[in-house]
């Protein structure tokens, strides 16, 4: 019986749901960021210019491209012409495309999610996507030996921070929220998931290091 002032017994982790962009790769919010500077742009401005308000979810032209609501090629047209409207010659779609440079950490990380799997953990892939990007980013992992769910933002309609984009994972892997672990390099994200019951990391520049994280909290879990 738990009595006053008792610690309450964390719940153990039955499942884990990752994000793809800036865990399984480099951050694309980096990625931003860096070829904005080789542009002479402020990082929170190269960051507006590629995703909009990214904490929310808008009508901004990337957010109805992640929620599947446009094709790539009229978004890209309505962000080359806001960034014009800003006086700036750029199309924030090239920004990112150095996300197809060599990932050194991504053959380790695929091993470490491996390894979540193997262990008997679901798991789940939560992630804003674009569905013309869909046969390039499946390319870079095993999926199916990953996850045993896909919720892609431009497939489902929604996209994170949206609650409903969580719990259609949750759902579908018939896992609670206190029972979940949640990676993802978004902090709005992360709270978002945390707001729901979800365990939430958040993951930095050194992705290993969220998984070295997420091995901790399992291991609390299990032995609280």
């Amino acid at each position: 019986m738990i009595g006053p002032g008792s610690v309450r017994p964390m719940p153990a982790i039955e499942a884990v749901l990752f994000d793809f962009g800036g865990v399984f790769t480099e951050s694309p919010f980096l990625a931003a960021q860096e070829a904005g500077a080789e542009l002479g742009l402020e990082a929170q401005v190269a960051m507006e210019l590629c995703f909009g308000p990214y904490a929310e979810d808008t009508d901004h032209p990337w957010h109805r491209l992640e929620r599947g609501e446009v094709t790539l090629e009229d978004a890209r047209a309505a962000l080359v012409k806001l960034a014009a409207e800003r006086g700036l010659d750029v199309d924030p779609v090239q920004m990112l495309f150095r996300l197809s440079r060599e990932d050194p950490q991504r053959e380790t990380v695929v091993g470490r999610a491996r390894a979540v799997r193997a262990a008997g953990m679901r798991t789940a892939l939560v992630t804003n996507n674009v569905v013309e990007f869909g046969e390039g980013w499946r390319s870079l992992v095993p999926v199916d030996e990953l996850f045993d769910v896909v919720v892609d933002s431009c497939h489902a309609g929604v996209r994170k921070p949206d609650a409903r984009i969580f719990r259609l994972a949750l759902e579908a892997l018939e896992v609670a929220a206190l029972n979940a672990a949640y990676l993802d390099d978004h902090p709005a994200n992360v709270r978002a998931a945390e707001a729901l019951g979800m365990h939430g990391i958040v993951v930095d520049e050194d992705r290993l290091a969220a998984f070295d994280r997420l091995d901790e909290v399992i291991r609390e879990a299990t032995h609280a």
